[in-house]
């Protein structure tokens, strides 16, 4: 098998060493509506930074066009304290829709993951 063969294969999909993103997505959206549903989370910046500064957070879920100004504000207060980071890959309108609300999500904070794995799922 040549070079061109293998990047025809690859280009083709028959080779496949990472999980496509809009399964990873999908996967991460059914976590999430799982959360929802039966643990706790906070919706929005401000209550995001209000539940981190008093250390109930156990994940930060930060959307892909959340003002940089803001990232940056998150990242460095979850490494202060410690708290995962998740970097969605959809947008503010696409991570609302993930959390069953008619609204834009710049952020969501997880306090408790409830029946969902979405803690370990998303750290591996």
């Amino acid at each position: 098998m040549c070079i061109r063969d293998s990047i025809n294969a690859e280009y083709m999909g028959y080779i496949s060493l990472r999980m496509p993103k809009k399964i990873a997505t999908e996967n991460i959206n059914a976590k999430l509506g799982i959360v929802m549903r039966s643990g706790k989370a906070l919706l929005g910046l401000t209550q995001t930074l209000k539940a981190i500064r008093k250390g109930m957070v156990k994940m930060v879920i930060v959307s892909s066009n959340c003002p940089n100004l803001r990232k940056s504000m998150l990242e460095y207060y979850c490494m202060l304290s410690k708290t995962q980071i998740y970097h969605y890959t959809g947008t503010n309108i696409d991570l609302g829709a993930a959390c069953g609300r008619y609204h834009r999500v710049s952020c969501v904070s997880i306090i408790e993951a409830g029946d969902s794995d979405i803690l370990t799922a998303v750290s591996s």
